[in-house]
């Protein structure tokens, strides 16, 4: 069966960082896009970005460019992103997906396996 696991999430201090992992098995992935999304209390899950197994750059959300980067380890199934310059408004439960979303899609109802979601909370 698919499963897609979450490690890495903590508490940090303004300005600090992370590093999150998503390691993924249950199948072969290779046509799937790992996407991460975010969700703090109360709002709706965000897309943060994504890569493809297949090849290519990872692409963001405009709200987290330049302090978050996705990348992976094909020998490890392994998904990862490195945030840094973290503020409070980082703060919410992360997850990791695959799914093979439309081309630029940012939605969340086009990943069809999850994560159990790892917390990130940076104090101020």
């Amino acid at each position: 069966q698919v499963q897609l696991v979450e490690a890495g999430g903590g508490l940090v201090q303004v300005g600090g960082s992370l590093r999150l992992s998503c390691a993924a098995s249950g199948r072969t992935f290779s046509d799937d896009a790992m996407g991460w999304f975010r969700q703090a209390p109360g709002k709706e899950r965000e897309f943060v970005g994504g890569i493809w197994w297949s090849g290519g750059y990872p692409y963001y959300a405009d709200s987290v460019k330049g302090r978050l980067t996705i990348s992976r380890d094909d020998a490890k199934n392994t998904v990862y992103l490195q945030m840094n310059s973290l503020n409070p408004e980082d703060t919410a439960v992360y997850y990791c997906a695959a799914g093979r979303p439309s081309y630029g899609s940012t939605s969340y109802r086009e990943y069809d396996y999850w994560g159990q979601g790892t917390q990130v909370t940076v104090s101020s």
